[in-house]
This record gives C-alpha cells, structure tokens and sequence, in this order.
C-alpha cells in the first residue's frame, strides 16, 4: 500500500468540523421554533382555562344575580352573599383555582357591577408586559 491511499480514505478535520458546525447551527434552528411553539401552546392553554373561567363566572352571575367578588366564589360560597341559597356552587370541577401555564394566579376585576361586567386575564409569560385574555 502506497502513502496516498490511506488518506484518501478517512476524512480530513476541516470535514468533520464542517458537518459538526452544520448540525449545530441545524439544532439552533429546531430549537428556537421549537420554543416558539411551546410559548403558543402555554398561550392558548391560558386562553382556554380563561374562557372555562369566564363561563363558570356567568354561571355565578346568572344564580346570584352579580358577579361574584372574587374567583375563590366560584368554589365556595362567599359568606356575605346576600340571599346565600342562591349559590348553587361550586361551579368549577377542581377544588382549587387553576393556575396560568406560568404558575401565577389570574388576575380578575369586576368592571360593572350592576351589569355584571367583568375581565379575567393572566399576566402572560415572565418578562414580557403581554396580557392574555380572551379578547386577543
């Protein structure tokens, strides 16, 4: 065997770092969409828990007559109900208050009392000022 012939058949290390420098810049890819489709996911997963929220409180709403002082009312009767025999509650499943995909609490006012008027919404993912509510 000649000299010439066992170089020919490996790979030289410009190859090699070559290939490894494409796989990294491949995986940054897939990651970073990868990241963006789990922050859509957690939005949307927010927006429902919002939307089954928002109808448990109409529900309240439509039993008491006003919109209930906090979310806590939609699973257990609040003691200064006026006429407490109209909660017919607990009107979520769960025994607790779910929390955002962020593990923060939603955040709830009470906007029009008199016509029971309402918002829910989560803060969002840290670090970013954006609101999520059924209205986006």
């Amino acid at each position: 065997m000649n000299r010439r012939s066992r170089r020919t058949r490996g790979f030289t290390l410009m190859e090699i770092l070559l290939v490894l420098a494409i796989l990294v810049v491949l995986g940054a890819m897939v990651g970073v969409g990868y990241s963006r489709v789990q922050v859509n996911a957690m939005k949307s997963a927010a927006r429902t828990q919002i939307c089954l929220l928002e109808d448990a409180t109409k529900l309240y709403i439509l039993d008491v007559g006003s919109p209930p002082s906090s979310l806590d009312s939609l699973i257990t009767a609040p003691p200064d109900l006026a006429n407490p025999a109209k909660w017919q509650g607990p009107y979520l499943e769960k025994t607790t208050l779910p929390v955002d995909p962020w593990n923060n609490p939603y955040q709830y006012e009470v906007t029009d009392a008199a016509n029971g008027k309402f918002r829910i919404w989560s803060a969002g993912p840290p670090g970013t000022n954006a609101e999520i509510s059924t209205t986006q």
